[in-house]
């Protein structure tokens, strides 16, 4: 059993920046991709960002390409999202999420997930 605690949220303006963390229990964290999704009430979670086990490949939604950056140092069992440029639309819980396969297929490949984060961009 994995358990992933995020950190990092809270409320921004506009063009702000923000990390997020993400700490992981599991000695074998760095056999996992690690990822992060996000969800506003009525919506399905969505993907944001998936990093590999190495950290050698990156994947982003089209909505933050550019402007967010996912990073991992598996010596911590740490996943981080490098928030920039925010904007209202990026208004939501961000969830972290491991999986023994990749993330960017969309929520139901996560094998476990953090608690949640809320980030509140404000215009």
């Amino acid at each position: 059993q994995v358990q992933l605690v995020e950190s990092g949220g809270g409320l921004v303006q506009s063009g702000d920046s923000l990390r997020l963390s993400c700490a992981a229990s599991e000695r074998s964290f760095s056999t996992y991709y690690m990822g992060w999704f996000r969800q506003v009430p009525g919506k399905e979670r969505e993907f944001v960002a998936e990093i590999s086990r190495t950290g050698g490949t990156l994947y982003y939604a089209a909505s933050v390409n550019g402007r967010f950056t996912i990073s991992r140092d598996n010596a911590k069992n740490t996943v981080y999202l490098q928030m920039n440029s925010l904007k209202p639309e990026d208004t939501a819980v961000y969830y972290c999420a491991a999986a023994k396969g990749p993330l960017r297929v969309g929520a139901l490949g996560a094998d476990y997930w953090g608690q949640g984060t809320q980030v509140t961009v404000s215009s």
